[in-house]
C-alpha cells in the first residue's frame, strides 16, 4: 500500500474520531435530537413532501430495521410524524414537524458554531476546496465499495457455480 495512502487511511481515522466526538457533545449541549437521529432526520427534511420509510432506508443505506427504529424513535421525540399515504392505505409518508425543524435548525446553528471556530484560521478557498475534494471523495468512496460488492457478488457466483 502505497505510504499517502495508509496516511489517507490515518486521516480518516482521526476524523472519524473528530466527529464522533461532535456528536457526543452536539447531544449533550442539544440534546433536542437524541445521538444518531439527526442524519435521518436530515434525509426526511431533505424530501420536502415526506417519504415513505423503505424509501428513507435506499437513501441512507441502513437497514430497514434499523430505519424503522430510528423513525419511532423520532415519532416518540415528536420531530417526525406518520401521515397517511393516499395511495396506499398501508403505507405512510414520513413528514418532520415544527418541533422538528426547529430541533434542525438548533443543530444547523450550534454545527456552524463549532465549523465556524474551527475554520476561523482557514481563507474561504481553502474551505471550497477541502469541501470539493471531501465531496470527491465520498463520492469515489460509494463507486469504490459499489465495484468491490459487484465483484464480490461475481465471485460468489462463481464459487457457487463451481460447486
Amino acid at each position: 500500500m502505497d505510504d499517502s495512502v495508509r496516511d489517507l487511511g490515518l486521516r480518516l481515522q482521526d476524523l472519524g474520531r473528530s466527529v464522533r466526538l461532535l456528536r457526543q457533545r452536539r447531544a449533550v449541549e442539544r440534546p433536542a435530537v437524541p445521538v444518531g437521529l439527526v442524519g435521518i432526520l436530515l434525509q426526511i427534511d431533505r424530501l420536502a413532501t415526506g417519504c415513505h420509510a423503505r424509501e428513507l432506508a435506499a437513501r441512507t443505506r441502513l437497514d430497514p430495521s434499523t430505519v424503522s427504529r430510528a423513525v419511532a424513535a423520532l415519532v416518540s421525540h415528536g420531530l417526525v410524524e406518520r401521515r397517511p399515504d393516499p395511495t396506499d392505505k398501508r403505507a405512510s409518508f414520513l413528514a418532520v414537524t415544527p418541533a422538528g425543524r426547529a430541533a434542525l435548525s438548533d443543530t444547523y446553528g450550534w454545527y456552524g458554531e463549532v465549523l465556524a471556530k474551527a475554520l476561523a484560521t482557514w481563507t474561504p478557498g481553502e474551505v471550497t476546496a477541502f469541501t470539493a475534494a471531501l465531496d470527491r471523495l465520498t463520492r469515489d468512496i460509494e463507486v469504490a465499495l459499489a465495484t468491490h460488492e459487484t465483484a464480490a457478488l461475481a465471485n460468489n457466483d462463481n464459487l457457487e457455480a463451481a460447486r
